[in-house]
């Protein structure tokens, strides 16, 4: 059995973590360095760091804050936002990341993945995607742009022509349950996780620990959270026991 990974998300604007509902109404919740330490100290398996404001400003991920997180973290890291081309994802790796994350990007220039898989290798490639449910119920749609448009493209199609490009890892956003505290969406993990031979983490809509082991059991290799760390709610050992305690494989603290 794999070990299953508990990993906290730092959703980043302007050099501070925030947290919203489906990203918008962002409230600060502290320093980045700050809280990768804390939580690397927790236990965390690994942490995922977003810039949630650089591809709505056409900018890049701004490497210092990646530069001072690296610095103070001892697992691996995974970073994503504003990500474009090649030179970006080079320059995230290159300032300490140990994946890159590729969301808008990644979706309407699929080819970026391939000649970053080629590059920079598979096992750095992490496509993030949002998936919103249709409003007719027949399935999820593609969204992008930090949730600001939907594309109408169907989520399954696209997570396998993702991994077909060269993704080795799928970072699942949905983006109905994000910041709602409703519990991840068993439903549209399940349907991922069986069309993709690659990892598959749970995000959106974590707010206790059942939440967590009915991800892993929906078919998710991780789950990530923000909010339920980032106030103090649950310790990160307390879930690892918590998934132990239901027969799930995890990494002691």
């Amino acid at each position: 059995m794999l070990t299953k990974r508990i990993i906290p998300c730092l959703d980043v604007r302007d050099g501070r973590v925030v947290k919203g509902i489906r990203f918008q109404n962002l409230r600060d919740s502290g320093d980045p360095a700050e809280r990768a330490i804390a939580y690397a100290r927790a236990g965390a398996d690994e942490l995922v760091m977003l810039d949630v404001s650089a591809t709505p400003e056409g900018r890049s991920t701004a490497l210092q804050t990646v530069q001072t997180v690296r610095e103070a973290l001892p697992i691996p890291l995974t970073v994503g936002g504003g990500v474009r081309t090649l030179a970006d994802a080079t320059a995230l790796l290159q300032a300490g990341a140990d994946k890159v994350a590729i969301n808008t990007a990644a979706f309407t220039s699929p080819e970026l993945l391939t000649t970053i898989a080629d590059q920079l290798g598979r096992q750095c490639t992490v496509v993030a995607v949002d998936a919103a449910r249709r409003a007719d119920d027949s399935g999820w749609e593609v969204v992008i742009r930090s949730g600001q448009e939907r594309t109408g493209t169907d989520v399954l199609g696209w997570v396998e022509k993702a991994v077909a490009c060269g993704a080795g890892e799928i970072l699942l956003t949905s983006w109905d349950r994000d910041g709602t505290r409703l519990g991840y969406d068993t439903e549209l993990l399940k349907a991922v996780s069986s069309r993709v031979p690659v990892p598959v983490i749970a995000s959106g809509g974590a707010s206790e620990p059942g939440h967590l082991v009915s991800a892993i059991l929906a078919g998710a290799s991780a789950v990530l959270a923000a909010s339920i760390f980032h106030e103090n709610e649950f310790t990160i050992s307390s879930l690892k026991d918590f998934l132990s305690t239901a027969g799930l494989e995890v990494r002691p603290c």
